[in-house]
């Protein structure tokens, strides 16, 4: 299993709608919106990193609203 986080800014007034149409998505695990340069911070897991690459350029980089992604894979130290 891998995870990783998207950091995601949205068009203004957009972070609400962006947050909801997330989370319906398969290989989502939470959404959360928050305050900063980022709008919206998803974490996702998939089994294998090209699956986790599909659902970011396939599904959530696809949603209305998102203006840039930002992705940062988990690491176990």
């Amino acid at each position: 299993m891998v995870q990783a986080y998207i950091l995601i800014q949205t068009e203004v007034g957009r972070a609400r709608d962006v947050a909801g149409l997330i989370a319906d998505l398969a290989g989502v695990v939470r959404v959360d919106a928050v305050t900063g340069p980022y709008d919206v911070v998803v974490l996702t897991e998939a089994d294998t990193v090209d699956e986790l690459g599909k659902l970011i350029v396939s599904n959530v980089q696809m949603v209305p609203g998102i203006t840039r992604t930002l992705t940062c894979s988990v690491v176990r130290l």
